[in-house]
């Protein structure tokens, strides 16, 4: 294998000394945009040598005015007769795709070239990746398209914005409305609401494997609400951690939820979810967006099990929703990515439009 480059670094490279020359001299007045967004490990920054085994490459993202999307396949045509077959090393051809679509880095010396450039609008793009066109996005929508994908399409780098649209639609796309963000916040605190009192419940009647099972699945919540204080969207499951660990409060919060994870029984391992409760806590008043809350456990109801009462911090949230709409929503069940966990549905968005009707 060819020496490790950063793929969004090779993607930049690739783009200005390969691609752009060929743009410039066969379709000098073509009106473009090019970058490097969506899916790939590379995007969001956390390819490793090991990434280079499939589907990691030279790869481009070309966008056109919606007059100038007839050239398409003419561009493609283009570039593949004229790309050189190696840039820093590494093979601009790629073998067939196998049965779910993953293509390998595939040397050739001849021949035209089976590139990963791909040419489209950026309304056409979009709805195909995010189920919606970016000025057709209403508020409730935000709910049904994964953060994941939200995440993708904000990540990775634009070189060159001919259009000087794409810039600006991901600007827009940055991060979600305010009162959305309120709702899928106070529904993460209800998330852990529902389950904070049955790490002890389980432990109690000696279940240590479903309480392991239910501090584990705590351990996530509490994850996924630190991306919603700091106001970052959350990657899929294989670099949830990684992302995580770039959260400033991980810092405090990584070494604590490792303990849980390995407490001995459910006393030490209530004990140790407190003190993340804790951290979680602060972390919030630190919003100033509520009242002050309370930072301490204390026992669920008159039951020996700690808490911290997921339920207050949810509710003192939601009165600081203004939008109507998510205001009179009946029940706080966060978007596609926080009840769902299904990467059928939450790949597709055409599947995760249809769960606009539970909202």
């Amino acid at each position: 294998m060819p020496d490790f480059i950063p793929g969004l670094q090779l993607s930049e490279i690739f783009y200005y000394e390969a691609v752009k020359p060929i743009l410039d001299s066969n379709f000098p007045n073509l009106i473009y945009s090019a970058a490097l967004i969506g899916t790939g490990s590379e995007v969001l920054e956390f390819d490793t040598p090991q990434s280079m085994d499939h589907h990691w490459g030279l790869k481009l993202n070309l966008f056109v005015s919606q007059a100038d999307i007839k050239k398409a396949e003419k561009i493609k045509e283009v570039l593949s007769k004229n790309l050189p077959y190696e840039v820093r090393g590494i093979s601009t051809n790629f073998g067939k795709p196998d049965k779910i679509g993953v293509q390998l880095l595939e040397k050739i010396d001849s021949g035209p070239v089976n590139h990963l450039v791909t040419v489209d609008t950026i309304n056409s793009y979009f709805e195909k990746y995010l189920g919606y066109t970016p000025n057709t996005i209403q508020i409730l929508n935000w709910l049904t398209i994964p953060e994941q994908k939200l995440l993708e399409v904000t990540s990775g780098k634009v070189f060159y914005d001919g259009l000087n649209e794409l810039n600006s639609v991901r600007e827009k796309l940055a991060y979600y409305p305010q009162d959305i963000w309120l709702y899928l916040y106070a529904s993460q605190w209800v998330r852990i609401a529902q389950e904070e009192a049955f790490v002890g419940r389980a432990g109690d009647v000696g279940d240590e494997l479903g309480s392991q099972v239910i501090a584990a699945r705590l351990v996530r919540e509490i994850m996924k609400l630190s991306f919603l204080i700091e106001k970052k969207y959350a990657p899929y499951l294989k670099w949830f951690g990684t992302a995580f660990s770039k959260l400033a409060i991980a810092q405090d919060l990584s070494p604590i939820l490792k303990v849980v994870l390995f407490s001995k029984d459910w006393k030490e391992r209530e004990n140790n979810l407190s003190k993340a409760y804790k951290i979680i806590a602060n972390g919030h008043n630190k919003l100033a967006i509520t009242d002050e809350m309370n930072t301490e456990v204390s026992s669920y109801h008159k039951r020996p099990y700690l808490t911290i009462h997921g339920h207050d911090f949810a509710d003192a949230i939601k009165q600081k929703i203004t939008n109507e709409e998510i205001k009179n929503m009946k029940y706080a069940i966060g978007n596609v990515s926080q009840f769902i966990d299904s990467t059928d549905i939450l790949s597709r968005p055409t599947l995760t439009k249809k769960l606009l009707v539970l909202f």
